[in-house]
């Protein structure tokens, strides 16, 4: 419960059925929406956003903005949740989109936490390519394999992982979302890549250690799950 409030109080996103997380980067397409500002809520690092469209009123949630009442603004890339519970509002949305405002840069809001999800940018083929780094040391170190095969065991227990971060998106929900990768497992047993939030500062291509706590069986709700991931994870490079 924990995770799903602060995930989904979170910019969301699980792969859909953990696809993208272990190997496989095809993800559900977004929605877009276009309507007048009716009401602005704005909380830590998002804004919420009453709109009215063609099809009647609806709210959205994007990255922080300066959007004032009355603007016309298209919301990209979106998804809708369902019965979303913001923490921060104090308040239930029957159905809110996440996306990202167009024209304001790349970053956008999502409601669940995984790979295929969450977009950022697409890894490249030197990201991903000949991974290959060397086991982190301690009691409670594992591989990126490890994780995955026995998450069952290591279900809410911390790990420690070193790998390359193959995939990055910052700002959802307050979290960071990345992969890993260190070069073991293997893709079409879908063991070779792991997702991990945190609120440190990385980037695609750089080598970390993350420590943090193990979830399996995420639901996120309107479909979107994750076997596994590395929760609330400290970075050390």
């Amino acid at each position: 419960m924990r995770l799903l409030l602060a995930v989904i109080a979170v910019f969301a996103t699980s792969l859909v059925s953990t696809a993208w997380a272990q190997g496989n980067p095809s993800a559900p397409q977004g929605i877009s929406i276009h309507g007048e500002v009716l009401e602005v809520m704005d909380v830590d690092a998002f804004t919420y956003l009453r709109l009215k469209t063609k099809d009647g009123e609806t709210w959205a949630a994007v990255s922080k903005a300066p959007v004032k009442k009355g603007a016309e603004v298209t919301i990209e890339n979106g998804v809708v949740m369902n019965n979303f519970e913001s923490k921060s509002l104090k308040k239930t949305f029957d159905r809110i989109v996440f996306g990202k405002l167009a024209g304001a840069g790349d970053s956008g809001v999502r409601p669940t936490t995984d790979p295929g999800w969450i977009h950022g940018r697409t890894p490249q083929p030197g990201d991903v390519a000949e991974v290959k780094v060397a086991k982190a040391s301690g009691p409670d170190a594992r591989t990126v394999a490890e994780i995955v095969a026995r998450r069952t065991e290591l279900k809410d227990k911390p790990v420690t992982v070193r790998g390359k971060v193959v995939k990055f998106t910052g700002g959802v929900m307050g979290k960071n979302w990345i992969h890993l990768r260190d070069g073991s497992g293997s893709s079409a047993e879908n063991t070779n890549d792991i997702v991990v939030t945190t609120t440190d500062e990385t980037q695609i291509g750089d080598v970390v250690v993350a420590k943090g706590v193990v979830r399996t069986d995420v639901n996120l709700g309107s479909g979107y799950s994750y076997a596994v991931l590395v929760d609330d994870a400290k970075l050390q490079k």
